[in-house]
């Protein structure tokens, strides 16, 4: 039986605990920033506040979705392989 304390440091709860914290805190300095350095989007929508966080989010999403999707479609059942080798 393996101890706690034997775990690698990425897989404590308290590790993973600060990991979040941390990266949340870098996305929202960087979010920030934004209100320090103006910038200057090529359309009217992508100079908002945090735009370039929404969109990198939702498009991940998206893709997750999308992925997950195509998944169900290419999916074959779990005994596909083994339906083969009886017949030969």
């Amino acid at each position: 039986m393996s101890n706690h304390n034997d775990d690698h440091w990425l897989v404590r709860p308290s590790t993973i605990r600060k990991l979040w914290w941390g990266f949340s805190a870098v996305l929202a300095l960087t979010v920030l920033a934004q209100l320090v350095w103006y910038v200057k989007g090529y359309f009217t929508v992508d100079g908002w506040l945090g735009f370039g966080a929404v969109y990198g989010f939702l498009s991940c999403l998206l893709m997750v979705l999308f992925a997950k999707g195509l998944g169900y479609l290419l999916k074959r059942p779990r005994d596909y392989y083994a339906e083969r080798d009886v017949d030969a």
